[in-house]
C-alpha cells in the first residue's frame, strides 16, 4: 500500500512541469511567429517612409526648397502606400490615427538637425518618421507582451556628384556634344546656348559635324532613338586612373532624324517610328510660341567668326531673317548697338529676356497650358545632360572627341520641320545641375566645385536604427 501511494504522489508531480513545459514552447513559437509578423510589418512600414522620403526630397528640389509642398507630398505618399495591397494592418493603424507622420528638414546629414535647412540652399535633407504603429500579438502573448512597436524611419537628399571618384557613372547621357566654351565658368544659371547649328553652317567641330554624336550605334535611326531618350547606358568616369571616355560624331545634317527624336519630348510626333508610348512627352510641354506674339528663337552666324552664333527672340519666322545680319558699315559683333534696329532689339543673351525659361517649367503646374493633358508623361524629359568636349574646330567628318565632363541644360523650344526658318538649331538653358542617373559620391554636396550632376538618394538615418 505504501508503493502504491508512493507512486501516486510521483504522477501528481509531472502535471506542472508538463504545464511548464507547454508554456515554454508556447513562448518559443510565439516569439518566432510574432516576430516575423513584426518583421513584416516593419518591412512595409520601412518601404512605405522610404517612398514618403524621396518624394518629399525631390518636391524639395523641383521647388527650390518649399517645404510646404515637400511635407505634403511626403504625407500623400504614406497614405496611397499604406492603402497598397498587403498594408492592410499598416493602412488600419494610419486611418484611426494610431500613426504619426513627421517631416523634419536639415541643412547637414550628420548631424542631422531639424529646421536648420535654409530654402534656396544646395544643402539639404529630408527626415521622414512614423511612430505609434504596433504589431499585435498572438502566442507571445503568454509572456505579457501584447504588442511589438514597428517604427519606421527614412533620409533622403541629394546625392554627392555623380561620376566623381573611381568607378562612378553617369547615365542618361544625350547624343549632342556641348563646347568647353559654351559651359559658363561659374553657374550662371540663365545662359542661352546655340547646341546644335544650322544645317549649312560648320560647327565648331569642323566640317561636316553639327555635334550629333554616335552612342552605341551609328546612322539617322539610331541618332533619332538616341535623341528620343534610347540610350540607357553608362559610362564610367572618375580620376586619373578612370578618365571618361572618348565620343564619336555623326557627321551629316540628319535633319528629318534629329527632328523626330528631340520633338518627342515636347509632344510632337512627326514619324520615324516615334509614339507616345515609347517616348513619353515632358510633363509640360510649353516653349516660346505660346508668347503673345508667337515668338521664336532664331540664331544668326556671326560674319565675323563663322563658329559664333548670337540669338534672338521674334515673331520672324522667315528663313531669310538673318541674311544681312552685320552687312551694315560699322558692325561690331561685340556692340549690338551697331547690329540695327531689329536684331539689336530682337537680341538675348539670358534666359529672364524669354517666354518661357526653366523657371517657368520649374512653376508649372498639373492640368494648366504647360501639360499636354495625358498618359504617358514624364517629369524632366527636357532636361538633358550632354558630354562635354574640346571643339577644337579641326576636326573632319567621322571623328573622335575627347570628352572632359558634363553639363546640363534645359530644351527651350521643339525643332521645327525641314531646314527653314533655322530648324536646325537647338536651344538650351544652361541649368549648372540636374538628376541623372548613375553612380554617386559617397560625400553629398562634396566634389570639385562647379556644375555637378547629382541625383535624389535615401541614407541612413544617423539618429536611428529603425532606417
Amino acid at each position: 500500500m505504501n508503493t502504491i501511494r508512493l507512486h501516486s504522489k510521483q504522477r501528481g508531480a509531472i502535471v506542472p512541469i508538463v504545464v511548464i513545459g507547454l508554456l515554454a514552447m508556447l513562448a518559443v513559437a510565439g516569439l518566432a511567429m510574432d516576430g516575423s509578423h513584426a518583421l513584416a510589418n516593419k518591412t512595409r512600414a520601412q518601404n512605405t517612409v522610404d517612398a514618403s522620403a524621396l518624394a518629399a526630397a525631390k518636391v524639395l528640389d523641383d521647388t527650390d526648397g518649399d517645404t510646404a509642398l515637400a511635407t505634403a507630398a511626403a504625407n500623400s505618399l504614406f497614405s496611397i502606400n499604406a492603402d497598397a495591397a498587403g498594408n492592410h494592418e499598416l493602412n488600419s493603424a494610419y486611418d484611426a490615427g494610431d500613426i504619426t507622420v513627421t517631416v523634419q528638414y536639415s541643412a547637414t546629414l550628420n548631424p542631422f538637425v531639424p529646421g536648420s535647412f535654409v530654402p534656396g540652399t544646395t544643402s539639404w535633407f529630408v527626415r521622414v518618421i512614423a511612430t505609434g504603429f504596433d504589431t499585435e500579438t498572438t502566442l507571445t502573448k503568454v509572456l505579457g507582451v501584447n504588442e511589438i512597436a514597428t517604427p519606421a524611419t527614412a533620409v533622403a537628399g541629394p546625392s554627392g556628384p555623380i561620376g566623381v571618384g573611381g568607378g562612378a557613372t553617369v547615365c542618361d547621357i544625350a547624343p549632342i556634344a556641348v563646347c568647353e566654351d559654351d559651359v559658363p565658368g561659374t553657374v550662371d544659371t540663365e545662359a542661352l546656348r546655340v547646341l546644335k547649328p544650322n544645317p549649312g553652317v560648320h560647327g565648331d567641330v569642323g566640317p561636316g559635324n553639327y555635334k550629333m554624336l554616335r552612342l552605341d550605334c551609328s546612322g539617322g535611326d539610331c541618332l533619332r532613338r538616341n535623341l528620343a531618350g534610347d540610350y540607357d547606358q553608362c559610362v564610367e568616369v572618375g580620376n586619373d586612373e578612370v578618365p571618361v571616355p572618348p565620343v564619336e560624331t555623326e557627321p551629316g545634317v540628319s535633319s528629318g532624324p534629329t527632328s523626330q527624336g528631340f520633338n518627342t519630348r515636347f509632344n510632337v510626333y512627326q514619324g520615324g517610328g516615334m509614339n507616345s508610348t515609347d517616348y513619353p512627352p515632358d510633363y509640360y510641354v510649353s516653349e516660346q510660341d505660346t508668347g503673345p506674339n508667337s515668338e521664336y528663337l532664331r540664331a544668326c552666324e556671326d560674319p565675323n567668326d563663322p563658329l559664333a552664333e548670337h540669338i534672338f527672340l521674334t515673331s520672324n519666322q522667315g528663313s531669310q531673317y538673318c541674311k544681312d545680319f552685320g552687312e551694315n558699315p560699322g558692325f561690331d559683333p561685340t556692340n549690338s548697338a551697331t547690329w540695327g534696329g531689329e536684331w539689336s532689339a530682337d537680341h538675348v543673351t539670358q534666359a529672364n529676356e524669354i517666354n518661357y525659361d526653366y523657371a517657368d517649367y520649374g512653376g508649372a503646374a498639373p492640368g494648366g497650358p504647360d501639360d499636354p493633358g495625358s498618359d504617358p508623361r514624364e517629369l524632366g524629359r527636357r532636361i538633358l545632360n550632354f558630354p562635354v568636349v574640346d571643339c577644337a574646330g579641326d576636326q573632319n567628318g567621322q571623328s573622335t572627341l575627347e570628352v572632359s565632363g558634363f553639363a546640363c541644360f534645359f530644351m527651350l523650344q521643339s525643332l521645327e520641320g525641314g531646314q527653314s526658318a533655322g530648324a536646325g538649331h537647338i536651344f538650351g538653358q544652361y541649368i549648372g545641375d540636374c538628376l541623372v542617373n548613375g553612380n554617386a559620391g559617397t560625400n553629398p554636396g562634396g566634389g570639385p566645385s562647379g556644375p555637378l550632376l547629382y541625383k535624389i538618394q535615401l541614407y541612413r538615418n544617423p539618429d536611428s536604427k529603425d532606417s
